[in-house]
């Protein structure tokens, strides 16, 4: 079986090293707890760190080593949905919103946008939405780590001051720790209302 692993072939096909093509993914969809994160990265071909690949792919360590190395030798920005975004628009939107943001944070703008995903976000520049682009692109994978690392920080700071739901290992995910949690300790305001087990425990079904 042959392991494939991020490339630069989309950048070069939108014109890359040229123009500015910044790649675009999130972080915190599914979970039931805390924000959506995104990130634009633009790699610089000449100082590219080695080792990128899909954030879910690389352990916790060789995730904030690549952060660290990505900060002082990539163009970055971040973008942030947050709960009450996520409640009033839905995960989707909520998630296109933080796309938009990052690429928008990007100290310059990038000429294409390559994004993690079947959906293109609203943006300044033209797009292209690859799926399991977080593992074909290399742009993309450098996102998907910067996206991961941030909202992993996030959860970190919100578990130390909600302690017991276990988010600083299960990042807000319904775990069957979290969901325990969820019964003995309840809701918080950092918990989405919206997702099905925090919205079954506040309206509970009756029965007929």
């Amino acid at each position: 079986m042959i392991l494939l692993k991020p490339d630069y072939a989309f950048e070069r096909e939108h014109g890359a090293p040229q123009a500015r093509v910044c790649g675009i993914d999130e972080a915190g969809r599914g979970p039931l707890a805390g924000p959506v994160v995104a990130a634009a990265v633009i790699l610089d071909m000449e100082n590219c760190p080695e080792g990128l690949d899909d954030s879910k792919k690389l352990d916790e360590a060789k995730r904030e080593a690549l952060f660290a190395e990505l900060s002082t030798r990539a163009e970055i920005g971040v973008g942030i949905a947050s709960i009450d975004e996520i409640e009033e628009l839905n995960i989707l939107w909520a998630t296109m919103l933080a796309m938009s943001r990052a690429c928008a944070a990007l100290e310059n703008p990038p000429g294409f946008a390559l994004i993690d995903g079947n959906r293109v976000p609203k943006l300044d520049c033209p797009a292209r939405a690859i799926i399991g682009g977080d593992a074909r692109v290399l742009s993309i994978s450098a996102a998907s780590i910067i996206a991961k690392v941030t909202r992993d920080r996030i959860m970190n700071e919100l578990a130390a001051a909600h302690p017991g739901y276990g988010w600083e290992t299960n990042r807000g995910y319904g775990t069957p720790e979290h969901l325990d949690a969820l019964n003995r300790l309840g809701v918080t305001p950092h918990h989405r209302k919206s997702f099905a087990p925090i919205r079954n425990m506040l309206s509970p079904a009756i029965p007929e």
